[in-house]
């Protein structure tokens, strides 16, 4: 009689973890084939390329930030360290008190954009300083990423200047301070959303100066009016949540990669390696923009395919891409972004180190880069900066969240099936959470055209024409989704 032969049981991994790395990829797929090149395709047609300009710009600091980040960490914590922890510790605080300064002094002087109104420096092509246009730098933008970079480098060397007295190399989990900062920046998140729900910062900058100086300058006004005071302490809020979870992040991604360095610095340094010319092509595309639209606009047959102006006499001052133009881009970016992640489920079992690093750090990146994007909120979308902000700490809260469960993702905790009761919980957690995301994205009040799916306005108890829609639905659905999550955790199901 034929015996079959036993079948290996495999990597099992509990319902629990699993379910928190679905969500992961789940975002970060949305980043990377939605959000991201739907943003650039929009700003490319749009009727001035200013917004494309200050979007490229922003993309160039952030990945070339980061960069310098990862090859901090490589040179720190590589199994041979090239540099002394001191050095990073010194540059990290000058850099990071320079990038707070410039911050400071951008936002509180009027001094936000560059060239400014009225400046001009060897005016071509219609520009202002040299061919671009009033608005092209967002010097906040430059001033928040140096921030960034310089608390990284702080936070790392002081990490590093640690392990060179202690032996242990042990992944302790997730300790209590990285629980005390991702319960603090989500609690923080939490109060803050319920807050702008109900107040509202222009009806709260009405309360407490009232006159023609609550919301905007006017005549014999400093900038330093009531919105401006409501939107700093706001922004404020949201800063401790941010800086909270990406600190909760680090030291997570530390403890992760800290055991198996040999096997997760190279594939952490091939994700720098590669965010670098990315940075470098975004820097090319603001230098070289209004150049390449003229060429292309003066080219027979691809120039009116590819281009639209709206005054003959101002080219390219006045043109964008066509819509033809702007899908091209968009279809590029997107084909990008799902090569990357259909790689990264090629890569899964033979090279997991790099695709749970690279994945972590690639959608923290991403949840920054909504962020530098959207750091100033022009006429007509008051909160686009406070949105941003609650945007950003939402995630980085699960990529933290998903860092942390990372290293030890194939622990099966407990050997109950999953069952009747098992499956709805896995798949109505699922549920919720898609529902949830639907008011998570529906909060944005930025310069899009596109309805958000769900309505929502601040301002229920102190402003006007509140629609809490989207709140409610994220904090019920959260609700029962948390709910459900809690069981299936319990009730230890395993794949």
């Amino acid at each position: 009689m034929q015996q079959a032969q036993p079948r290996e049981s495999g990597e099992r991994i509990s319902w629990a973890r699993a379910l928190i790395f679905a969500v992961g990829f789940f975002f970060l797929a949305t980043f990377l084939i939605g959000q991201l090149p739907s943003y650039i395709n929009l700003e490319s047609i749009a009727s001035s390329l200013v917004g494309f300009e200050q979007a490229m710009w922003a993309f160039a600091l952030l990945f070339l930030g980061a960069f310098l980040i990862i090859q901090a960490v490589v040179m720190l914590f590589d199994p041979k360290p090239v540099v002394p922890p001191l050095i990073f510790q010194g540059l990290g605080f000058i850099v990071g008190a320079a990038g707070l300064v410039l911050t400071v002094w951008a936002s509180t002087t009027g001094n936000q954009f560059f060239p400014g109104p009225g400046m001009s420096w060897n005016p071509v092509l219609g520009g202002e300083v040299l061919w671009f246009p009033a608005g092209s730098v967002d010097v906040v933008v430059l001033g928040v990423v140096m921030l960034l970079v310089g608390v990284a480098w702080l936070f790392y060397g002081v990490l590093a200047a640690r392990e060179q007295s202690n032996p242990d190399r042990r992944d302790p989990g997730t300790t209590p301070a990285i629980r005390a900062l991702i319960t603090i920046g989500t609690v923080t998140l939490i109060v803050f959303m319920l807050l702008f729900a109900f107040v509202s910062p222009d009806g709260l900058a009405k309360v407490i100066m009232p006159g023609s100086c609550a919301v905007a300058i006017n005549k014999g006004c400093s900038i330093f009016t009531g919105l401006f005071i409501v939107n700093t302490v706001y922004n404020f809020i949201l800063a401790v949540a941010i800086f909270c979870t990406l600190g909760a992040f680090a030291l997570r991604l530390h403890y992760l990669m800290r055991p198996v360095r040999k096997n997760t610095m190279s594939g952490l340094y091939m994700v720098g390696v590669n965010l670098a010319p990315i940075g470098l092509l975004c820097l090319v595309a603001w230098f070289a923009i209004y150049p390449f639209i003229f060429w292309l606009h003066n080219l027979p047959a691809l120039g009116p395919f590819f281009t639209v102006c709206a005054r003959k006499s101002a080219v390219p001052q006045s043109c964008g891409f066509s819509q033809e133009g702007g899908d091209l881009i968009g279809a590029i970016l997107t084909t990008n972004g799902f090569v990357i992640l259909m790689a990264a489920v090629w890569a899964w079992r033979t090279k997991r180190n790099l695709v749970v690093i690279g994945s972590v750090v690639i959608a923290a990146v991403l949840a920054l880069a909504t962020l530098v994007t959207h750091i100033e909120s022009p006429a007509g979308y008051p909160y686009q900066t406070i949105i941003a902000l609650l945007l950003t700490a939402a995630g980085l809260i699960m990529v933290s969240i998903w860092t942390s469960v990372a290293r030890r993702e194939f622990a099966v905790v407990g050997e109950k099936p999953l069952g009747c009761l098992g499956m709805w919980l896995v798949v109505g957690t699922c549920l919720f959470i898609y529902i949830a995301s639907f008011g998570v994205f529906s909060l944005p009040g930025f310069s899009d055209p596109t309805e958000p799916n769900i309505p929502f306005a601040p301002g229920a108890i102190i402003g006007s024409k509140s629609q809490l829609d989207a709140i409610v639905v994220i904090v019920l659905i959260g609700i029962l989704a948390a709910i459900q999550f809690y069981f299936l955790v319990r009730n230890r199901y395993r794949v």
